[in-house]
């Protein structure tokens, strides 16, 4: 048996094996109609909250009339909801590793639809309030996120693992589209902005009843027999961890794609929106249009690049080494940064270029989301997993997508101000 090769492990019996250390025996789950549904839960509750998280992205130049923002401010709306999501992701992870599961996503998603429908009820004077329910909304979202892939560790193992991952992953990018085309078609039917944000929790509400009544949380490493291990220290667990090569790695990769992904999803739409202007001497021109072509191209990109990254991981993993899965996030990083680079520099000179570079741009980006969370839980063992996936959220937030729109921002200000020096 090849130990570097997942997929020689047969998913009935054998040894599954952490980086740092421990190993467990693999055994056979409940019946495959309990996890397809499973995952069909967590992929409906994780399509919601990226639709949530981006909707605000979508009606943001309406946004920023209704509170009378600079671009500086508005910027603080992506960074407040990636603040409150970090931070309260280590508690999470914590409380994940070690009581229900059901029962926190099920609180985190109340909470979070709650925040989210008060969050379109703030008075044009009361922009700081409106900062602190994106906080509290991040909070929300963290209880998720953090818990609902080590669900899915704990139901299915190799292959089929990567393949359900993958399914799950998918609905980052279509989400993430969906937000862009929900808000802004919503706001432009309604008239009100704020109506883009009085969608999604009801579906919140159904979503929990839906866990209620048809997951199953199954026991922590129960899929590879090691349902018997038991957690340790909170402190064993950060030290254990850091001492991963593959899971630092693995994050600090995956922080670099959060960088990028956060200035990306949040500008994008109005970058183009000011191009297009400037091509066609057009100030008219709104974001409306803008948001849904952006939204389409996400969705399809992002299901592309999804699904090549699984399929690429599972053919490739087959015929080497776990070793392909970083190369194939490597790889699309360093096709995606040259892509978006001459996104930007054709933005003003040729409009359909740029929307062809920038699907290829996030087809490549893609690759990776599906792939970093499988590294992850094959390389930590179950009772530390949630936690593991609390860390990575922290750091790749914290050194990602929480600063990447103001940094962005405020380089590109700089920029202008040395241009017109010279």
């Amino acid at each position: 048996m090849d130990a570097n090769n997942p997929s020689s492990v047969s998913s009935e019996s054998l040894t599954s094996r952490g980086t740092d250390g421990d190993a467990t025996i693999l055994v056979s789950g409940p019946s495959r109609r309990r996890e397809y549904t499973a995952v069909a839960l967590l992929f409906f509750v994780n399509l919601l909250n990226y639709i949530d998280r981006y909707t605000i992205a979508g009606v943001l130049s309406d946004i920023e009339k209704y509170y009378d923002l600079s671009k500086s401010e508005a910027g603080l709306l992506q960074t407040m909801f990636i603040v409150g999501y970090m931070l309260l992701a280590p508690l999470f992870g914590y409380l994940g590793d070690r009581y229900s599961r059901k029962l926190l996503m099920c609180v985190g998603i109340l909470f979070w639809s709650l925040t989210t429908l008060l969050g379109s009820f703030i008075p044009p004077h009361l922009f700081s309030l409106l900062l602190v329910i994106r906080a509290a909304v991040g909070v929300g979202e963290a209880s998720y996120s953090t818990i609902a892939p080590t669900i899915i560790s704990d139901l299915f193992t190799d292959a089929m693992r990567s393949r359900m991952l993958g399914l799950f992953y998918f609905a980052i990018p279509v989400g993430s589209g969906l937000g862009y085309m929900l808000g802004s078609s919503i706001a432009q039917g309604t008239g009100e902005w704020q109506w883009a944000l009085r969608v999604t929790p009801g579906f919140g509400v159904l979503s929990v009843l839906l866990i209620i009544l048809f997951l199953r949380d199954p026991p922590r490493g129960g899929a590879e027999g090691g349902a018997h291990v038991a957690s340790t220290t909170w402190l064993m667990d950060i030290r254990c961890l850091l001492v991963n090569k593959s899971f630092v790695g693995d994050t600090l990769g995956f922080t670099c794609v959060a960088f990028v992904a956060g200035a990306l999803s949040f500008w994008a739409p109005q970058f183009i929106m000011y191009a297009l202007r400037l091509k066609q001497n057009d100030h008219t021109i709104d974001q409306t249009s803008i948001s849904f072509t952006f939204g389409v191209i996400t969705c399809f990109a992002g299901i592309a690049g999804v699904g090549l990254g699984s399929f690429s991981s599972g053919k490739l993993r087959t015929a080497t080494s776990v070793k392909a899965d970083p190369l194939i996030c490597g790889f699309g990083m360093l096709v995606c940064a040259p892509l978006l680079y001459f996104s930007i520099m054709a933005s003003r000179y040729y409009p359909d270029l740029t929307w062809a570079l920038i699907f290829f741009a996030e087809l490549f980006l893609c690759l990776n989301w599906a792939i970093v969370a499988d590294i992850v839980l094959y390389v930590v063992i179950p009772p530390r997993r949630s936690s593991a996936e609390a860390f990575q959220i922290l750091a790749s937030h914290a050194l990602g997508d929480a600063a990447s729109p103001y940094v962005s921002l405020e380089h590109t200000r700089m920029a202008t101000i040395l241009a017109g020096r010279l």
